[in-house]
């Protein structure tokens, strides 16, 4: 069983393939089944289904808000 990656809206996602701006760094802006990221370097935003994000995902470096 694969475990699941927990994502927040505010995390910041490294992941294993460039942006072609060359970045490799993205802000969580809307977790759900659908999550929507935006590059750091050019503010350029990507909405991608949950599962294909979790395999492009490298390492969560910063954790976002959480709903206690």
């Amino acid at each position: 069983m694969q475990n699941i990656l927990t994502i927040h809206a505010g995390d910041i996602l490294e992941v294993k393939k460039p942006h072609p701006c060359g970045s490799k760094i993205f802000k969580v802006v809307r977790a759900g089944s659908d999550v929507k990221i935006m590059c750091t370097e050019c503010s350029r935003t990507l909405t991608l289904e949950r599962i294909k994000l979790e395999k492009i995902v490298k390492k969560v470096i910063s954790g976002g808000s959480t709903n206690d």
